[in-house]
């Protein structure tokens, strides 16, 4: 199914309002059951884009994967940020996203004047000046660039994390829920990669002891599994 190109619409529109750098953030990981949650953030003008530039979720592996190091290349500048599932269990998703978002953004070599953030929920809020845009990681440039480049990285990150842990196929799902993923649970609990804070351990008799509460309940002593 052909998708419209994103442009850079939103951007002109914060550049009239006075807005010189504008930078696009978009989260990859929020979902997931294992593995950090990522932001991306970009800064890429007002320059035509590389060829089939969209929403990261819409290209495939392969694609992604050949787009990534031409986008590097093609922005301004780029940044990842991280929150560990540690930082996620103890601050809440709210939160590690926009801890996640501020890492990115204070490691760009330039600072914005305005952002642009996919979806509709500010989870960053100020001192920035932000504009939401739902689909924006479809529909704006420099959402789309960010968008690209942070399930890229994450995605190898995730790869790299399951060439120790094969039976949870980490390189296939990302951290995602899929039937592996679930087995892998099933069998041998959670690592030390996983939230333990998400829903899917109350469906697993054998290691809901492990789960912990959010925003900095107390954590079990220890996860006692051969990982």
């Amino acid at each position: 199914m052909p998708y419209d190109p994103p442009t850079h619409s939103v951007e002109r529109s914060l550049r009239r309002a006075g807005a010189r750098t504008v930078v696009g953030l978009d989260e990859v990981g929020r979902g997931a059951w294992a593995g950090p949650v990522t932001v991306g953030a970009a800064v890429t003008g007002l320059r035509r884009p590389p060829d089939g530039l969209t929403d990261s979720k819409l290209l495939t592996e392969k694609r992604r994967t050949a787009l990534a190091p031409v986008l590097a290349d093609w922005v301004l500048a780029y940044a990842i940020g991280q929150a560990s599932p540690l930082e996620c269990d103890e601050l809440g998703m709210t939160a590690a996203l926009r801890l996640a978002a501020v890492r990115a953004l204070e490691a760009l070599p330039v600072q914005p004047d305005a952002i642009i953030l996919d979806g509709k929920h500010d989870y960053l809020g100020g001192p920035w000046q932000v504009r939401t845009v739902i689909k924006g990681d479809q529909s704006c440039v420099c959402v789309s660039a960010a968008s690209v480049l942070a399930k890229v990285q994450r995605d190898g990150l995730m790869a790299e994390l399951g060439a120790d842990l094969p039976a949870y196929a980490f390189g296939d799902n990302a951290g995602y829920p899929s039937p592996v993923h679930r087995a892998a649970l099933e069998e041998y609990g959670p690592t030390g990669h996983h939230r333990l804070s998400w829903a899917y351990l109350d469906a697993l008799p054998r290691w809901r002891h492990l789960k912990r509460g959010r925003l900095g309940e107390p954590q079990d002593e220890q996860l006692s599994l051969g990982f």
